[in-house]
């Protein structure tokens, strides 16, 4: 390996920090930011408002913002952003309607997600019954305290994993929170060997959710389908016997399908 291959890619020439900057502007509505002024942008992104003002009527001429009483919001078109990767995962044609299958058959909502640094990512979910978390398709979570998180950590290689995990602000979300790193690492290892995973109220008190993951062809996980309900409506045994069955009989269809 050559010297400038150990160099940070943000530190050479191939770098561009504007697209970069841009990108984190898009970034930074979500939620609980679904519009901004030009100063709520500004110091979000800790760039002046000049700055700011240039990505986002960038943005607006693009398509990708709109603005309306002097604040801006995301538009649709960036949707239009993650369809080509959605499409490498064929949702459409395999893993909806499977989801969609097992979110009827125990009319509980069924999800699948993929793993962003220290986060989740939802790519699909079909809502059924009631949770004690509303959440739609690109909504992120933390990877430590949830099902899916835990099994797309279980396949990262140790060093990765170590490196994910010291880069993780782990909170006590609840009192059942996993906030130990070396507790976790056992839980995640035993997640690596049974291939799923089951959270009890860690993340939200009052839900419940299991997670397995879906293989690409090359045997590294790709993604993971996760069953979510209120934790008054299972038991262990159920979890177990019931619905992890379904959800790697699921997964084991899909994983055929990949490339």
């Amino acid at each position: 390996m050559s010297e400038d291959e150990n160099i940070p890619i943000e530190e050479t020439k191939d770098f561009l920090t504007t697209f970069a900057r841009g990108l984190s502007v898009i970034k930074s509505f979500d939620r609980h930011n679904r519009s901004m002024t030009l100063t709520e942008v500004a110091h979000k992104n800790d760039m002046s408002r000049a700055s700011a003002r240039r990505f986002l009527l960038t943005l607006k001429a693009l398509g990708y913002v709109s603005l309306k009483d002097k604040k801006f919001s995301l538009t649709a078109k960036v949707l239009e952003l993650g369809r080509s990767f959605l499409e490498t995962f064929n949702l459409r044609e395999t893993i909806i309607p499977l989801m969609e299958e097992i979110a009827e058959k125990f009319d509980e909502t069924c999800s699948a997600a993929i793993l962003d640094g220290v986060e989740i990512v939802y790519i699909a979910r079909m809502r059924m019954g009631s949770t004690p978390l509303s959440l739609q398709v690109g909504e992120r979570l933390p990877a430590y305290a949830t099902s899916a998180g835990r099994v797309l950590l279980s396949g990262l290689p140790q060093d990765q994993l170590n490196n994910l995990l010291e880069k993780s602000e782990m909170k006590q979300l609840t009192p059942n929170t996993i906030c130990d790193p070396e507790k976790l690492r056992e839980e995640i290892n035993k997640v690596r060997r049974q291939k799923y995973s089951i959270v009890n109220q860690e993340l939200t008190m009052g839900l419940c959710a299991m997670a397995v993951p879906v293989y690409s062809r090359d045997g590294k996980i790709a993604f993971c389908l996760n069953i979510s309900m209120h934790s008054s409506r299972v038991s262990d045994d159920e979890i177990i016997n019931k619905y992890i069955p379904e959800l790697q009989k699921a997964s084991g269809q899909i994983s055929k399908d990949l490339p």
